[in-house]
C-alpha cells in the first residue's frame, strides 16, 4: 500500500436510499406502448413491476456488504480519483490482470468471476491459472470521480490504467475488457507493450473487410446484417450520448425510472436472453448494476465518454481501421455480441492472435451472463502468454 492508494468502503446514507424509493413511488408514468412488445422500448408493465421491486424489495445493503468484503481502493491519476477493486491471489506467480468494463455496465459485471480468477483451486481449477485482479471503474462511472473538463477519452483512460498497474507494483501484466473496455484494453497493449503480456478482448474491434464481400461465410453475412440492423433500430442511445450527453444526463440523474428504462433496454437487446433480460440475469443483478449509476449520479458523466470517443471507436468496427495491434491477443466472440467480426477480418488489425473462440452462448455482458465460460476464455488465452 502506498500513500497514493487508500482503502475505500461503501456506506451509502439511508437518506439516499429513502430518496430513491420515494422517487420510484411518485413516478409519473406514460401510457402503454402501442406495439405490444419491446420494439418501442421497455414495456410499461415490466418497467412498473421492476421499479416496484426496486422500491419495495431490493436490498442494496446486501450488495454493499458483498462489495465491502472485497478489497476496494481509490487513487488519484492525472488529477482524477479512480475507484478500483484489487483482489490479490493467494498463489505465488499469479498474473496481474486489469479488467475493464463498459457502458451500461460496471465492476458489478465481474463479481462472479473474481473468485475463480484469483483462487482457481477453490473453484475446481488449477493454481497455475491464478490472477491478481485489478478492476477499475471508468472515469465518470461508479465511484470514480467525474471529469470536470473534456479530454477524458479512451486514450487517456488507457494511460491512466498503465499508471495504475505501475503504481500497484506490477511490471508485467495482462489486460482484458468488454465494451469500452475492449478499446481501452487494446490501447493499453499498444501503449505499454514492454509490460503487457497480452490482451483479451470480448470482442476484438475490427471492421468488415470489403475484400471478403464476394466470399462471405454465413457467420460474416449475419454479422453484417446485425451491424445494419443495429444502426436502424438500436443506435438511438449512442447518437444521443455522443452528441448531447448533458441533455439526456439531466433525466438520467434525476429520474430512476428513466435510468432504469435507458439501461435495462440494452440488457434485453444485448444479452443472450431469449427475449427477456431476467432469463439470464436476476432482477437483483440488474439492479445492482443500476445502483452504480444511480447512487453516484453518473448518468451524465458516463454518457460523456460517448461524446469524447464514440465516433472514433465506431469507425473501428464499421468503416475500417488504420492501426495495427502487435501485442499477443486473445479474442472471444459470443453469439449474441454485436459486433461479431470474423477471424480473417480481425487478423488485419490484430497481427498476433494466439487464441480465438466463439462460445455457444452468451452476449455483450459475457462475464455477467456466463461467468464460467468467461473465466475459461481468459484462462485459455493467458496460459499461452504467462
Amino acid at each position: 500500500m502506498t500513500d497514493d492508494v487508500t482503502p475505500f468502503h461503501l456506506d451509502v446514507p439511508e437518506a439516499v436510499l429513502d430518496d430513491l424509493r420515494d422517487r420510484l413511488r411518485r413516478a409519473r408514468w406514460p401510457e402503454e406502448e402501442t406495439a405490444g412488445d419491446w420494439s418501442q422500448g421497455v414495456p410499461l408493465d415490466y418497467l412498473r413491476e421492476l421499479c416496484r421491486y426496486w422500491a419495495e424489495e431490493y436490498d442494496w445493503r446486501a450488495t454493499e456488504r458483498r462489495l465491502n468484503a472485497l478489497p476496494q481502493f481509490r487513487t488519484t491519476i492525472d488529477g482524477l480519483g479512480v475507484h478500483f477493486l484489487h483482489v490479490r491471489s493467494p498463489y505465488e506467480g499469479a498474473m496481474p490482470l486489469v479488467l475493464t468494463h463498459g457502458w451500461p455496465g460496471s465492476v458489478v459485471e465481474f463479481l462472479e468471476v473474481i473468485g475463480p480468477l484469483t483462487d482457481p483451486v477453490a473453484h475446481g481449477g488449477d493454481a497455475r491459472d491464478a490472477f491478481h485482479v485489478v478492476c477499475p471503474s471508468l472515469p465518470g462511472y461508479g465511484f470514480s470521480d467525474k471529469p470536470a473538463r473534456q479530454g477524458w477519452g479512451v486514450e487517456r483512460i488507457a494511460d491512466a490504467w498503465i499508471r495504475l498497474m505501475a503504481r500497484l507494483g506490477y511490471d508485467r501484466y495482462g489486460a482484458a475488457g468488454s465494451d469500452w473496455g475492449t478499446t481501452v484494453t487494446t490501447l493499453v497493449g499498444r501503449r505499454d507493450p514492454d509490460h503487457v503480456a497480452g490482451i483479451h478482448l470480448v470482442p476484438p474491434l475490427a471492421a468488415p473487410d470489403p475484400a471478403t464481400f464476394g466470399d462471405l461465410t454465413d457467420a460474416e453475412a449475419a454479422a453484417l446484417e446485425a451491424l445494419e440492423r443495429a444502426q436502424e433500430s438500436e443506435d438511438g442511445y449512442s447518437l444521443e450520448q455522443s452528441t448531447r450527453p448533458q441533455t439526456i444526463g439531466y433525466g438520467l440523474v434525476d429520474s430512476p425510472v428513466l435510468l432504469c428504462a435507458w439501461i435495462i433496454e440494452k440488457f434485453r437487446s444485448w444479452t443472450d436472453c431469449d427475449g427477456h433480460p431476467e432469463n439470464v440475469l436476476t432482477r437483483d443483478e440488474l439492479l445492482d448494476n443500476l445502483m452504480f449509476y444511480w447512487l453516484p449520479g453518473t448518468g451524465a458523466s458516463a454518457a460523456r465518454l460517448y461524446w469524447e470517443s464514440f465516433r472514433q471507436v465506431q469507425r473501428l468496427f464499421t468503416a475500417g481501421t488504420t492501426d495495427v495491434v502487435t501485442v499477443p491477443a486473445g479474442c472471444s466472440v459470443f453469439p449474441k455480441e454485436n459486433p461479431r467480426p470474423s477471424r480473417r477480418w480481425a487478423e488485419r488489425r490484430f497481427t498476433d492472435i494466439r487464441h480465438w473462440n466463439e462460445p455457444d452462448k452468451g452476449g455483450h455482458f459475457a462475464a455477467f451472463e456466463q461467468p464460467e465460460l468467461f473465466v475459461e476464455e481468459l484462462r485459455a488465452f493467458f496460459r499461452l502468454v504467462r
